[in-house]
């Protein structure tokens, strides 16, 4: 957890779909700066009335990963030991480390990574609520996603231990 985040740019002339994932990695890797630091304490204090914490919601992003990418395109998704659809996803328990969590979020997106760069943007899938859904509404609706519980994120780091940014600052080059 001691090292940086990769951070691209989104292409400037990317296609839509390079666009879209870089878009989405870019918020990806800012949940998880989001811990770096953090001892399991911290992770997983809830600073507000409803009990949000950093650790919770990485949990449920690994969750929706997986089900938005993997299940709704009948690819392979990591068997949950929770149920996401009783609130279980949104809370880290007593057996749930910063590390573990961490790993689950990052296998994840290794599966959903494979499911983008293997499905067309135009390729649809049945959805958990039985809607039919393409890969570029789920793309779009995961950046929404990320990008929304990430700003939750900012918020509850900032409270934490007063960190603030996208990203940790870049070392000065001048020196």
């Amino acid at each position: 957890m001691t090292s940086r985040p990769t951070m691209r740019h989104v292409p400037y002339e990317g296609t839509e779909k390079e666009s879209l994932h870089v878009a989405l990695d870019r918020h990806r890797d800012g949940v998880v700066w989001k811990l770096q630091g953090l001892d399991e304490e911290r992770a997983r204090r809830p600073l507000t009335p409803s009990g949000t914490n950093l650790l919770g919601l990485v949990k449920h992003l690994a969750s929706v990963e997986y089900g938005w990418f993997c299940e709704t395109f009948g690819r392979e998704a990591e068997p949950l030991w929770f149920d996401p659809y009783q609130g279980e996803d949104i809370v880290a328990a007593d057996d749930e480390t910063v590390e573990s969590l961490l790993a689950f979020y990052a296998r994840a997106r290794t599966a959903a990574d494979r499911a983008i760069a293997e499905i067309p943007l135009e390729e649809t899938g049945t959805a958990w609520d039985g809607r039919k859904v393409s890969m570029r509404w789920v793309l779009v609706h995961m950046l929404e996603e990320t990008a929304r519980h990430l700003g939750h994120m900012d918020i509850l780091r900032e409270l934490t231990d007063g960190t603030t940014g996208f990203l940790p600052p870049l070392p000065d080059a001048r020196g």
